[in-house]
């Protein structure tokens, strides 16, 4: 059995408005020093599979296709044995 940690962000050329108010929030705070907060999706998957081969490119296509909307986001992940 695997879990895989899925991370999806906005691309670094997409306005990400939500981090942008959480910045505002933090410097409203009094803590100036944080530059950028980008938001972000966390997904795990427990994948009921014993063998690797194959897993990655079925995680792709779990990604490409629902997880993230690849026109704007990017997505990266970790695969652990359980």
């Amino acid at each position: 059995m695997f879990l895989v940690k899925v991370y999806v962000s906005y691309k670094e050329s997409i306005l990400d408005p939500q981090g942008e108010a959480i910045k505002k929030a933090i410097h409203g705070m009094g803590y100036n020093m944080v530059e950028e907060v980008r938001m972000g999706k966390y997904f795990e998957l427990r994948i009921a599979e014993n063998d690797r081969a194959g897993l990655e490119e079925k995680i792709d296509d779990i990604c490409d296709k629902l997880l993230a909307n690849v026109t704007m986001e990017s997505y990266r992940y970790e695969i652990e044995v359980e």
